[in-house]
């Protein structure tokens, strides 16, 4: 029985004003417009940006005005048509019968900031876990998120997925954390113009020999596109390098005859795995 899974990988525009209601309502129907061409084009997953709903800029949100990053004024945020955009989202892929990982938003009993999540929405249209943003930027962490505590790993038809948000791409033993809990592919949503945060991306696909779902807003696009990283490096699908909405697909397969998949899901993620338990043995690391 072949063991394939299709994921969707989304660049959506990204709203940055959790108060500006209307274009709230632009990033929630862009999403599910995505979500349906997703699920024309066979996805079984679909991977949205870090903030698909919103991603709230530290100017916009400053206590202090504009021109002062200061503490986050999150009486701001319009908590409700938040909500009834993420329960248009999770609804949806109940009706499609589609996985959907999507970013936004999480508010917490006040005075505690909300948290930068991720979520994991089933084919059923029920949320079925939620990733925290555990590493924060120093912006994020001195004005305006709680950190998560947890990673997540969620399983979709066999596969095993794990989540990471933007930052911390820089810090290895996020990635390497997953490695040990056996995903398959690691969801790797941004919100940054940054190519260098792509080829780290990719280098952990070749690392870990997992395949990488890298996805962007589009505004960003024209310098590095969102796509999917096959275990061993190679770029399988990348969406337009322009500022526009759009997806790209690949086959997760975990039975590939393509070489340098085949190379690495087969033969070298284990035998680097035995390595990695000698270095520890030996104090290495």
């Amino acid at each position: 029985m072949p063991r394939t899974l299709r994921l969707a990988v989304a660049q959506s525009t990204v709203a940055q004003d959790p108060g500006d209601v209307e274009s709230l309502r632009a990033g929630g129907a862009q999403v599910r417009r995505l979500m349906r061409e997703a699920k024309a084009g066979g996805a079984r997953l679909v991977q949205f940006p870090e903030g698909a709903i919103v991603y709230p800029d530290k100017h916009v949100m400053s206590s202090q005005g504009p021109d002062v990053v200061a503490d986050a004024d999150w009486s701001r945020a319009d908590w409700s048509v938040l909500r009834e955009e993420a329960d248009s989202v999770t609804a949806l892929a109940g009706e499609l019968g589609l996985w959907v990982a999507f970013g936004s938003i999480h508010p917490l009993e006040a005075p505690r900031r909300p948290l930068n999540s991720l979520y994991v929405v089933s084919d059923r249209g029920e949320v079925v876990g939620r990733y925290d943003k555990r590493v924060l930027s120093h912006t994020e962490r001195t004005w305006m998120y709680t950190p998560g505590t947890q990673p997540l790993v969620f399983e979709v038809d066999g596969f095993r997925f794990g989540v990471a948000l933007c930052v911390e791409a820089g810090f290895p033993e996020l990635f390497d954390e997953y490695e040990r809990l056996d995903v398959h592919c690691v969801l790797l949503s941004v919100m940054a113009d940054d190519a260098a945060r792509a080829l780290i991306g990719q280098s952990y696909a070749a690392l870990h020999c997992y395949w990488v779902g890298y996805s962007i807003p589009a505004q960003y696009a024209a310098t590095v596109p969102s796509g999917i990283v096959a275990p061993g490096g190679r770029w399988l699908a990348r969406c337009e390098a322009v500022a526009t909405p759009g997806l790209a697909f690949a086959d997760l397969d975990l039975d590939s005859a393509e070489a340098d998949i085949d190379g690495a899901v087969r033969l070298a993620r284990p035998w680097r795995r035995s390595v990695r338990d000698e270095l520890r043995r030996a104090g290495v690391g």
